[in-house]
């Protein structure tokens, strides 16, 4: 069998591992809402300890657990996804507490600003510059956070928080390449004596007590956070970065929804406004990164 006849089902797997990874993640609130009594603190140090044994099974049973020992014993390598844990703990928490607050607007809202965060940190050091179209999306950008504050009624800090975290968290990733099962493995790993530490005093303080519904639901946080993970993984090995780029706003757009219907959050004409001019901005930035790849690849080819 040809390459050629290979590439549109090696598309179509990717293509449907990356929808899966963005709608579990577009459907993460409703989870967190159901753990509310738990508490963002509780709820984020269970999940930690629940990915890690989560992913270390999925690791054992792969037979990968050498690239964990070969991680673990490169220190730049450890203290780079310490680094990393620590804002990927945070931005867990940051999230859990706005389902818990009802702030899941404000969330999505924050993932929706996510890519232009990662074009400033670009910017700040990695010394990259805009051209007009990006320049243009990321103005838009500022003015679409301008109107979210102004229909808040104050700075949206948890939609900068989640973003601002969360590209910290991946811009620190790529200074430790590993895969994103290994990393979330060892990240976890490295989180799980504070995790729990935290629980056990919470437990003993008597602060903390779990039925078996809610134990069952702690659990299940395990291989939510894992497996969109692992199915982002293997779509992004089979697409490329404009078709993830795409994909990446359906997560934020299913939380906007769960919010705004099922979760029934306010949404005032001005927060409206500061959705519809944020896609109009990733509209523009996504649109000028397709047209610069489609040239470039062009160039490529010769023609």
């Amino acid at each position: 069998m040809s390459v050629l006849s290979t590439q549109p089902t090696r598309t179509e797997t990717g293509l449907g591992a990356g929808l899966i990874a963005y709608v579990l993640w577009g459907f993460l609130p409703l989870l967190f809402e159901l753990l509310r009594s738990v508490g963002a603190e509780t709820l984020v140090a269970g999940r930690t300890l629940f990915a890690l044994l989560f992913v270390g099974a999925v690791l054992v049973i792969w037979g990968r657990m050498a690239e964990v020992r070969a991680v673990l014993t490169n220190g730049r390598m450890v203290r780079s996804l310490m680094l990393a844990a620590l804002f990927l703990a945070a931005n867990w928490l940051i999230y859990v507490y706005a389902v818990d607050t009802d702030q899941v607007l404000e969330a999505s809202f924050g993932y929706f600003i996510n890519p232009m965060v990662n074009v400033a940190l670009g910017m700040l050091f990695l010394g990259e510059k805009l051209n007009r179209w990006q320049a243009l999306a990321v103005a838009i950008a500022l003015v679409a956070l301008g109107v979210q504050a102004l229909g808040l009624g104050h700075i949206p800090v948890i939609a900068l928080g989640l973003a601002v975290s969360f590209a910290l968290y991946g811009f620190i990733r790529k200074t430790a390449p590993t895969s994103s099962a290994v990393g979330l493995f060892v990240e976890t790993l490295l989180l799980s004596p504070i995790a729990a530490l935290y629980l056990l005093v919470h437990f003993a303080v008597g602060h903390a007590a779990f039925d078996m519904g809610t134990l069952w639901l702690l659990a299940l946080t395990g291989p939510a956070t894992a497996v969109p993970l692992l199915a982002f993984a293997f779509a992004v090995q089979r697409l490329t970065l404009t078709s993830i780029g795409m994909l990446q706003y359906i997560a934020p757009s299913i939380a906007f929804l769960l919010a705004a219907t099922v979760l029934g959050e306010p949404l005032n004409p001005l927060r409206l406004i500061s959705f519809g001019l944020i896609w109009l901005s990733l509209v523009v930035y996504t649109a000028d990164s397709f047209v610069r790849r489609r040239r470039a690849a062009l160039a490529t080819q010769g023609v």
